[in-house]
């Protein structure tokens, strides 16, 4: 409050001085009392009826020139209209719930709209069930229906697009939704949620899907890791404009090197215990990050002639993160 009533008084002042008025006052009207060149004037004569209204008319005009300076003064510096913040709306699909918490932070910390997908004919909440009807779909070209989204999208600047990643891509619900809608126009911001990866193979569909859209960087988590995504959305979202305040800006990663014996057990107690991740790590790089250090390993698919259900043998980007006094834990995989 004080720096809006400070910046009232100094706006008052700025037209006080910026503000040239000049009273020019008729000769006959002047005061001749006093001489400024030292001569004798002729004195005022109280008893004319000419100068008695001189005088009247002398101190109308000071009068007039003193409410002119007060409608100056008081008068306040036309502002520049503000720009209008963009209008936020976060769409998304949760299957599980781990999307819809992802999707209800974001909100919260923007003050956003926000809408659910649904689907006309919801996936089993089991896993297993929800996969293998996910399967048999793709096989048959099958992309379920949804119920009519609410929200009008042409009300909005930022769409938030939220989906678990299934098969390497957004989740078939969000899949119906981007078939019909058009986001020409608009900045679309993708976040989702995995079991190893999946954001950077995702964004590459909606471009492709929106190609007329603007998508910006998006927002990943696992959902072994989901007790971390308060804070790594609060950074994501400063660090790309949303929110204002303090964020931490990650250095690049340095040349990758061959990984040592301490790396490469590193690597294994991260990824150990996820079956759909069976790989040996080849070199490394490593960086500093607020409360721990961490690794991006270059790794080969080991073997799998004994599980056929593994993907296909291949190069891969694995992140893992060591906080101080935590066990490894790998944050996402880009094949």
């Amino acid at each position: 409050m004080r720096k809006c009533s400070r910046k009232t008084r100094n706006d008052a002042e700025i037209c006080i001085f910026a503000v040239g008025l000049t009273i020019v006052i008729p000769r006959g009207l002047q005061a001749r009392h006093v001489s400024t060149q030292g001569e004798r004037s002729e004195p005022w004569d109280n008893k004319s009826t000419k100068n008695r209204n001189n005088m009247k008319n002398t101190k109308l005009l000071l009068v007039l020139a003193a409410v002119t300076l007060t409608a100056v003064s008081c008068g306040s510096k036309k502002e520049t209209p503000k720009e209008e913040a963009p209008k936020m709306l976060v769409l998304y699909y949760s299957q599980t719930g781990n999307t819809k918490a992802v999707a209800e932070e974001i909100a919260t910390k923007l003050g956003a709209d926000i809408e659910e997908i649904t689907m006309v004919n919801p996936y089993d909440t089991g896993f297993r069930a929800t996969i293998d009807r996910c399967m048999q779909e793709r096989e048959q070209g099958v992309i379920p229906d949804i119920q009519p989204v609410k929200a009008n999208i042409a009300d909005y600047d930022v769409i938030f697009l939220g989906f678990p990643v299934w098969f390497g891509t957004y989740a078939p619900p969000v899949q119906k939704y981007l078939l019909g809608a058009d986001l020409s126009g608009k900045k679309v911001v993708p976040f989702c949620t995995f079991g190893s990866g999946g954001l950077e193979s995702s964004v590459k569909d909606l471009v492709a899907a929106e190609p007329n859209a603007e998508v910006l960087p998006g927002y990943g988590v696992r959902a072994a890791r989901l007790e971390a995504m308060p804070k790594e959305v609060d950074n994501f979202l400063k660090a790309n404009g949303f929110l204002e305040g303090e964020y931490t800006q990650l250095a690049d990663f340095p040349e990758q090197d061959e990984v040592s014996a301490d790396e490469s057990a590193i690597f294994d107690a991260a990824v150990n215990g996820y079956p759909m991740l069976h790989a040996k790590a080849k070199t490394v790089a490593v960086r500093t990050i607020p409360d721990g250090t961490e690794y991006l390993f270059t790794a080969v698919d080991l073997p799998r002639e004994n599980n056929p259900k593994m993907p296909p043998a291949g190069e891969m980007q694995v992140y893992v993160t060591v906080a101080n006094g935590a066990a490894p834990v790998f944050t996402k995989v880009i094949r």
